[in-house]
C-alpha cells in the first residue's frame, strides 16, 4: 500500500492550482511531500528558499503536507525518503500528458517499483502555469485570485522594483 507521495515541480511560483492539487492528495496519502527541485534547464524568479517559503506558507494547514528541496532525478529523491511512496504529478490539458507520459515512463524504466500517480487538475485551473502568472504579473495584470496572498505580494515586489 503506498501511504505517501511526492509531488515536485519548479513552483515558481506556487499557484493555486497547485495548491489545489495538493489539497486532493492529501485526502488520499498520510503524507505529501512538495519538493522543489532545481531544474538547471530553468531560471527561476525566486530563489529555491523563497520557494520554499510559499510552499510552507500556503500548505501550513493542510494536513500531512511537508515541504523539502531537492536536486537531481526526481526518482533518485524518492528512493532516498524510503518506505512506499508514489510521485505525483498534476495534468491541466490533453497537452500535458504527452510529457508526463514519456517522464513518468523514464522513472518506471529507472526503478519499476515507484509508481506516478497523475491528477487532473480542476477546470477553473486547467489554463493556470506558474510562467503565464508571472507574464501577467509582469504587465501589471491581477492574479490576486490566482495565487496564493504571499505569492501575490512577492510577485508585486519583484516587478515593481
Amino acid at each position: 500500500m503506498i501511504n505517501k507521495v511526492v509531488y515536485p515541480g519548479s513552483f515558481d511560483p506556487v499557484t493555486n492550482g497547485h495548491l489545489e492539487i495538493i489539497k486532493r492528495a492529501s485526502k488520499m496519502f498520510d503524507k505529501v511531500i512538495v519538493a522543489v527541485f532545481c531544474n538547471p534547464n530553468k531560471n527561476p524568479l525566486f530563489s529555491m528558499e523563497e520557494r520554499v517559503s510559499f510552499l510552507e506558507e500556503a500548505t501550513k494547514d493542510i494536513s500531512g503536507v511537508k515541504v523539502d528541496s531537492f536536486s537531481g532525478l526526481t526518482i533518485n529523491y524518492v528512493e532516498s525518503i524510503g518506505g512506499n511512496a508514489a510521485i505525483l504529478r498534476g495534468l491541466r490539458a490533453v497537452s500535458d500528458f504527452e510529457g508526463e507520459f514519456q517522464m513518468s515512463s523514464m522513472n518506471k524504466s529507472l526503478n519499476s517499483e515507484i509508481e506516478t500517480v497523475f491528477l487532473m487538475t480542476e477546470a477553473k485551473y486547467a489554463f493556470l502555469s506558474s510562467t503565464i502568472i508571472k507574464e501577467a504579473a509582469h504587465f501589471n495584470g491581477d492574479v490576486r485570485s490566482l495565487v496564493p496572498a504571499c505569492v501575490y505580494q512577492k510577485l508585486i515586489n519583484k516587478f515593481n522594483d
